[in-house]
């Protein structure tokens, strides 16, 4: 099943975003190879897709997992976590309609 990864920032967690990006993207990409990623990017803070300096306020993953429990701990392990980016995350189960 889909489920989505609704993640919030820490206000000025930027640094350590960028930081953490490269073992994140690698995670993600891994997913993309096992066919079980249906989109993920980030929430710029201003209204750009490159918001330099403003940075980002959060992420949204939507990937295949068995169970909610699964996408809990997958999420839960994820390098902008244990770095200290978010501040929340929300795993939801998603049903995909359109397109």
């Amino acid at each position: 099943m889909w489920y989505a990864v609704i993640s919030e920032d820490h206000e000025g967690s930027l640094d350590k975003r960028l930081a953490a990006r490269p073992e994140h993207v690698a995670r993600l990409k891994a997913m993309v190879e096992q066919g079980r990623m249906l989109i993920a990017g980030p929430h710029p803070a201003i209204d750009s897709p490159d918001p330099g300096p403003a940075g980002f306020t959060g992420s949204l993953v939507v990937a295949d997992f068995d169970s909610l429990e699964e996408a809990k701990t997958w999420a839960n392990t994820d390098p902008y976590i244990t770095a200290g980016v978010c501040k929340t995350v929300m795993i939801k189960p998603f049903n995909l309609v359109l397109p």
